[in-house]
């Protein structure tokens, strides 16, 4: 499951996408439909990347089928790359337009707010209700109105090296103020290689970094009378970018001014006690021809990040929505789509393959593994990023990334947090 979403040309996209805001459908059922049923038609699915399942979408596809005789459903997979561009291209399109979508839960205040895909909130009972993972359901709410649904999360949690750990003498942090030190006194206690992480945290790594700034009460951005504006130079924030700043200092090894791309080769390499990766990184780090050697293989384990409190810490969570395009001229079955997607049928799939699942009933389908536990545990108070309908803008304008990579080259935290408010406040409305 890849939670980073590259969001190169946001802007741009979001300029475009202001002109749908008047394009929404203004009916639930297709437009020649006569009776009960709906006309006929070839329903377009787009799914990003090979996060979901191949058992997944053959039976979506069969399922469909099956329940509406002569209509078929096409999956057409695309890139994460340089998806929010696409998708503005194609939901702006009368003829070209998906009927059905994947977007990152990131990305998706900047096309809800646009008017981009169709309201859910009448369906929302029938497609889980309480049941669905409530913080995308808000994220994907404005003004009242639902336009997306969740598809699938997953957030972050600690793999570290039992043999390392037990090395220095450690146990397994239960509190942040322990986590911290325990990453500092792995890079003192294993001086060779010259860049060793106690805890892998490359410069440019904002979404590990958001985790101390709300651990630490602050917050990226905040909303007030409708508007939006950057916290960062808020006492608390600038208190969660002082720890940052001490993990890129005293704990890791990593480019001051890298990305978080491949955590597992530098871990596989031996050069690396912690890191903080999603869960899908295990299928990499066991893959007999390029994970880790097994001279350790045994030795990784894995918990949920402790915070302040001793309570799992707010990390990041991650995941997709799925989204009905306005545009589509196949409203009803596209909402039949959908359903199947919500259904316990396909979230079991995705529940077993280790993804998330949107349906809370579901988690204890992940297993009951060390692997699993973290996952629920990390998962339990995980937050989104703010549910501005410019936050794709902020993403694309890596603000944060040039603020995590000059707080790793010693700048002096409030002054940057304070620059990146300024920027931010000219991008966080849309």
């Amino acid at each position: 499951m890849r939670i980073k979403k590259t969001l190169a040309g946001a802007a741009l996209a979001t300029l475009a996408l202001t002109s749908l805001a008047a394009c929404g459908s203004d009916s639930d059922s297709d437009g020649d439909n006569s009776g009960d049923a709906p006309k006929a038609a070839d329903i377009r699915v787009w799914l990003n990347g090979t996060d979901t399942p191949q058992e997944a979408r053959d039976w979506l596809k069969t399922t469909f089928e099956e329940q509406n005789p002569g209509s078929t459903l096409t999956i057409e997979e695309q890139e994460w790359d340089g998806l929010v561009e696409r998708l503005t291209t194609a939901l702006s399109s009368d003829s070209e337009t998906p009927d059905v979508v994947e977007i990152g839960n990131t990305q998706a205040p900047t096309f809800t707010s646009a008017g981009a895909f169709s309201p859910l909130t009448d369906e929302l009972e029938a497609l889980g209700g309480d049941d669905l993972l409530q913080g995308f359901v808000d994220g994907a709410t404005v003004d009242g109105e639902t336009y997306a649904v969740p598809y699938y999360a997953g957030s972050k949690y600690i793999f570290y090296r039992k043999d390392l750990l037990e090395k220095a003498g450690l146990e397994v942090p239960t509190t942040m103020d322990e986590f911290v030190d325990a990453a500092v006194a792995l890079k003192q206690d294993n001086p060779k290689p010259a860049n060793f992480s106690g805890f892998w945290f490359p410069g440019q790594d904002w979404r590990n970094g958001a985790t101390f700034i709300w651990d630490a009460g602050g917050d990226l951005a905040v909303e007030s009378d409708g508007e939006w504006s950057g916290s960062l130079s808020s006492a608390e924030s600038v208190a969660g970018l002082e720890r940052a700043q001490q993990l890129f200092v005293e704990a890791s090894g990593a480019p001051k001014d890298g990305n978080e791309a491949d955590p597992w080769t530098p871990f596989c390499a031996g050069e690396v006690g912690m890191m903080s990766t999603p869960g899908w990184v295990k299928g990499l780090i066991e893959d007999p021809e390029t994970g880790c050697p097994d001279t350790f293989a045994k030795e990784i384990g894995v918990f949920a990040l402790p915070g302040s409190d001793g309570s799992p810490a707010p990390v990041l969570l991650g995941g997709s929505d799925i989204a009905i395009a306005a545009k589509s001229a196949n409203q009803e079955l596209a909402q039949k789509a959908v359903a199947l997607m919500l259904s316990e049928d396909y979230q079991t799939i995705l529940a077993e393959n280790g993804l998330t699942p949107a349906l809370n009933s579901l988690a204890p389908l992940l297993g009951d593994d060390e692997y699993a536990q973290a996952t629920i545990a990390a998962a339990s108070n995980a937050k989104l990023t703010p549910a501005a309908p410019g936050w794709a803008t902020v993403e694309g304008s890596r603000v944060l990334e040039d603020l995590f990579s000059a707080l790793a080259q010693g700048g002096d935290p409030a002054d940057l947090a304070a620059d990146a408010d300024e920027q931010m406040n000219g991008q966080l409305n849309g």
